[in-house]
């Protein structure tokens, strides 16, 4: 799906968030500086999607599937901006909307 070109690639803020929070826990699955994921990202043609408002309320609107709010917030992205959320977590994949399982 992201090599097709009409999809354009698009990673989240709250993505970055999720691995500086989680390389500040010293987790070894995160051993990634955010700011040069970023930069990558970005210097390969990702678009960078901000946490708006109406994600945030958008949230509220989700069935309690999932307890971790990056997830919860990346899935009303989603859902708000009308792009498939690509996941490898089988739960998340459960929400209705554009989203898409990769495990």
């Amino acid at each position: 799906m992201l090599e097709l070109a009409d999809n354009d690639p698009y990673f989240s803020a709250a993505n970055m968030w999720e691995v500086v929070i989680k390389a500040g826990m010293g987790r070894e699955d995160f051993k990634i500086d955010a700011r040069v994921l970023r930069r990558g990202l970005l210097d390969n043609g990702y678009g960078e999607l901000s946490i708006g408002g109406e994600h945030v309320v958008a949230i509220d609107n989700l069935p309690k599937l999932h307890t971790d709010p990056i997830d919860r917030v990346l899935v009303a992205q989603a859902q708000v901006e009308g792009i498939t959320l690509l996941t490898a977590d089988p739960v998340v994949a459960r929400y209705p909307g554009p989203i898409r399982f990769v495990g």
